[in-house]
């Protein structure tokens, strides 16, 4: 990683020269800086080279326009962007550690994210793609997990999961999508949180984020599972935020967002190994560490949250009473199992 940002003459006429450079930590995806330009502090990011690394960089550069649109900001400044080297300078932001019911103000913050308007006809919308949810192949995946538990499927249960996947697939809503809103891509802020890291926005329902709190944060490395009273009154929050951004009551079906994830082997994995792998079927012949939890653990907590949920959902009968022989199969097999964490950091 070079020990300055690559600033092209554009930029540098732009915005200034960088001075007081400093490399700061990041994900082997990007190559991150925090320096001085005309006496105020900024960030730069550059992605790295890799597979796909235009098209994430288009996306961030197009959530960051529409997200700028929420007043109060919800994002930092985009100060200038370089396409050709994939460079964004940034406002920088100070932080200050989270508040031990963080959750709570996170959920808020990504209501107003979710609401931020962009029409079918705006061009920073249509830079970004549709969320896609689970597919036939995640039905197929979690069905063969179940019967290597030793579970075997009731037919009536692919006929619900096969529904839910559809559900899901649905006319897309046209709510702005952060793609991986873990924490550590939510900056705490005296003014309030700010996101970070949006290389996988997308266009989408936002109920498939608010699932996020209940399913123990799929995409993330911090898996965490919130205190029950934490969780309701975040879900309460983000319900008072979208009604308070759009006017409107929240539409969507949360046991349906719960229930996508549990099916994604994928969300038990970090980025850089999805796609390709069944990982359903590896966790049965062995179990990983994957950041504050291992894929077990994530497994055990999902089945939990979606037989509980879809207990009493008449299209997820079925699914929810294997979930729960599942997750009492899980949690037998393998009995040194931790919970996930209350907190994720």
């Amino acid at each position: 990683m070079r020990s300055t940002p690559p600033f092209g003459q554009r930029l540098r006429a732009e915005l200034g020269e960088p001075r007081r450079v400093r490399t700061l930590d990041s994900s082997p995806r990007s190559h991150v800086w925090r320096a001085e330009i005309g006496g105020d502090r900024v960030v730069v990011k550059q992605l790295a080279e890799a597979p796909e690394a235009d098209e994430r960089y288009a996306r961030e550069v197009a959530a960051l326009r529409l997200a700028a649109r929420a007043d109060p900001p919800l994002v930092p400044r985009l100060l200038g962007t370089d396409p050709g080297r994939r460079l964004l300078v940034l406002e920088y932001v100070e932080e200050r550690p989270p508040r031990a019911d963080w959750v709570v103000e996170y959920a808020a913050a990504l209501a107003r994210l979710h609401a931020v308007p962009g029409g079918r006809t705006d061009q920073d919308a249509m830079a970004l793609p549709v969320w896609t949810g689970p597919t036939a192949a995640d039905v197929d995946a979690f069905l063969r997990l179940a019967r290597a538990l030793g579970v075997e499927p009731p037919p009536e249960a692919r006929r619900e999961l096969d529904a839910l996947t559809e559900r899901l697939a649905g006319p897309a809503a046209r709510s702005l999508l952060h793609g991986d809103p873990c924490p550590g891509n939510d900056l705490h802020t005296a003014d309030g949180v700010r996101f970070v890291d949006f290389e996988q926005a997308a266009l989408g329902d936002g109920i498939v984020e608010l699932a996020y709190l209940r399913i123990g944060f799929p995409t993330c490395w911090c898996a965490a599972a919130p205190p029950r009273s934490l969780l309701e009154a975040a879900e309460a929050a983000y319900r008072d935020a979208w009604r308070a951004a759009t006017g409107t009551d929240l539409q969507g079906d949360l046991t349906d967002a719960c229930a996508g994830w549990l099916l994604r082997g994928d969300a038990l994995v970090e980025r850089a190994l999805r796609e390709g792998d069944d990982h359903l079927a590896r966790l049965v012949r062995g179990d990983w560490k994957w950041g504050t939890a291992t894929a077990r653990e994530r497994l055990a907590h999902r089945l939990g949250v979606v037989s509980s949920l879809a207990a009493d959902t008449p299209a997820l009968r079925s699914v929810a009473h294997m979930a729960a022989t599942l997750h009492t199969r899980v949690l037998t097999r393998w009995p040194r199992l931790h919970p996930l964490p209350a907190a994720p950091r």
